[in-house]
């Protein structure tokens, strides 16, 4: 009998013992985690039985499909002849694809698609989106954020951190489960045409703050954050949607710059890091993308970094790629080889499954490499829940996306970051009567371009306004009647969003509108204040040294577009502090 009470004893005692979250974590399941909770090194570690069940009952084929991250437009589609819709529905039930990532289109449609595609795949998908601004980045009705480098100049990682969970929040409503975002990339070259107010800044402890709250925003709140673009996008004047960006740094540059904020994010925790398809010919010795590089994918990322996480190519349908004389197919098979997790947005999804399948039953890459990426994959979606539960409650949408409790934060945001890049004649606030008559120049890099148009809007309900848009099209008619206009004008205010910009490299702007610029502070009246705005880059300040009260909001979203309308009429003080360093007119 006592025999018989001490077994019971000693299995209780086991029972409680493995029954310890701890144990249960690291044998069954996981969830959402902060840093200090369960590491990215903890969670790739882990046996979990419904990840290696999976594994063990998939085909090869059915393996290589969880790799491919297809896309799909996020608007309603005809079932029946919508071709896409066809497509993706088709490549999902048959295991041809493990995750899709939505483009530009609405809240509702955006949901419904999830749940379709997620109804009739075996195992559940992983749906991403780039929501570097948040949701609406991508889908109308969802909150919009300013770019990163706004948030970096309010410089309050809470904010960031809000924005993050925002995001989060938002995205599991709709079930999308990844963002591609944040950039980490140091934008130290103002000639960058294609990351610029996209980063955080140019120095290493405000890009690693900044995007550490910003990380863990999102993935304590469930959502895959990624850090991109490795090895680092910012130092190129190429933008890799349109050419291969060649990155001139050798190792030790990179460790001192471009890698800093990578190894910041690793240790953070972050789940996923996008490769750049950009060349770093001092690392590799040739012009190949570091997405297809081995060396730096698996050498530098994986084995030097210690990165444990997702591996993600950028979207492979890009430019960048097509400079190599590699057919999409080959592109596809080099970036398995080279260690990608995930195939991102190639252009016939179809065929680079084909393609990477042929590559395994021909030996080129073996079971047991791509068995590596499907594992991490799984953890992952059992991470997010999705062997638990897949689908969403749409009738949910309007409670958790588009609140005014987000746009609170998005409005805090803007406000915050407003800059008074220079005043040196102290031309704010404005203090002019609402009868003012106010000349409004819209100062536009591209022909046909709308920016501007509801600014203008916004100026007018608060003075009498003239409009007028200069663009690289513009004659000297439009050049006369804007000088007309402004010889009679009582202020001035200058205002374009264009995104990068620097003396050695300027954007499409005509010599006729830059002169024109330049030429403003003489064909005003004397006192009249000009006040130039820029809803994208600050860098463009440098060029018109003559403008003396510039201000920037890095975005033009109607949160910063208010902001500047109460800094001109003094309702608001800007605050916000210049996250990059311009150069000297």
């Amino acid at each position: 009998m006592r025999l018989r009470i001490s077994f019971v004893i000693a299995f209780l005692l086991l029972f409680v013992l493995f029954m310890h979250p701890a144990h249960a974590a690291a044998s069954t399941s996981v969830g959402p985690y902060t840093p200090a909770e369960l590491n990215v090194d903890q969670l790739f570690n882990l046996k979990v039985s419904w990840v290696e069940q999976t594994l063990r009952d998939m085909s090869l084929r059915e393996k290589v499909g969880q790799m491919i991250v297809a896309k799909v437009d996020a608007r309603r589609h005809d079932s029946v002849t919508d071709p896409e819709y066809l497509l993706i529905s088709r490549l999902a039930k048959e295991g041809k694809i493990g995750g899709i990532m939505f483009l530009k289109g609405d809240v509702k449609s955006a949901a419904m698609l999830a749940n379709h595609f997620q109804s009739i795949s075996a195992v559940p998908l992983l749906v991403s989106a780039d929501m570097e601004r948040g949701l609406a980045m991508r889908l109308d009705g969802a909150t919009e954020f300013p770019a990163a480098m706004a948030a970096s100049a309010a410089g309050d990682p809470e904010l960031a951190r809000k924005m993050g969970e925002i995001i989060a929040r938002e995205a599991h409503a709709i079930g999308i489960h990844q963002n591609y975002a944040p950039i980490v990339d140091l934008n130290i070259n103002p000639a960058n045409p294609v990351i610029n107010v996209r980063s955080f800044g140019d120095r290493i402890p405000l890009v690693n703050a900044m995007s550490a709250a910003f990380i863990d925003g999102m993935q304590s709140s469930g959502l895959v954050a990624t850090a991109k673009h490795f090895p680092g996008h910012g130092d190129v004047t190429v933008d890799s949607h349109k050419a291969l960006p060649v990155l001139e740094g050798d190792r030790k540059r990179l460790e001192r710059y471009e890698l800093q904020p990578f190894q910041s994010a690793i240790s953070q925790g972050v789940l996923s890091v996008m490769v750049g398809h950009l060349a770093v010919p001092k690392l590799t010795g040739s012009l190949e993308p570091a997405s297809l590089s081995k060396k730096i994918v698996t050498g530098l990322l994986r084995n030097d970094l210690g990165f444990k996480g997702l591996i993600v190519t950028d979207a492979l349908n890009m430019k960048a790629l097509q400079s190599g004389g590699l057919t999409p197919e080959e592109v596809a098979v080099k970036a398995v080889e080279a260690g990608n997790d995930i195939l991102l947005y190639p252009e016939d999804p179809e065929r680079t499954f084909e393609a990477v399948c042929a590559a395994v039953e021909s030996g080129k890459i073996s079971e047991r490499r791509i068995d590596k990426s499907v594992r991490r994959i799984l953890l992952v979606k059992h991470w997010l829940g999705l062997d638990r539960q897949k689908l969403v409650d749409a009738s949910q949408l309007h409670e958790l996306v588009g609140t005014s409790q987000s746009a609170q934060v998005a409005r805090q945001l803007a406000e915050k970051s407003l800059t008074l890049v220079s005043d040196r004649d102290k031309m704010l606030p404005l203090g002019l009567p609402d009868s003012t008559r106010v000349v409004n120049i819209i100062l536009n890099d591209r022909s046909g371009e709308t920016f501007g148009n509801s600014f203008a809007r916004r100026l007018g309900r608060e003075y009498a306004v003239s409009s007028i848009r200069l663009t690289p099209a513009s004659g000297a008619k439009t050049f006369r009647e804007a000088s007309m206009l402004l010889s009679k004008a009582n202020a001035v205010v200058l205002t374009t969003a264009i995104q990068a910009w620097s003396r050695s490299m300027p954007s499409r702007l005509t010599e006729l509108q830059r002169d024109f610029v330049r030429s403003l502070p003489a064909i005003l009246p004397k006192g009249a204040p000009i006040v130039f705005v820029s809803f994208g880059t600050p860098y463009i300040f440098t060029a018109f040294p003559e403008i003396s009260t510039t201000l920037c909001a890095y975005s033009s979203n109607g949160y910063s577009q208010e902001a500047v309308i109460k800094t001109l009429k003094g309702e608001l003080v800007p605050t916000g502090q210049l996250p990059v360093s311009l150069e000297s007119p």
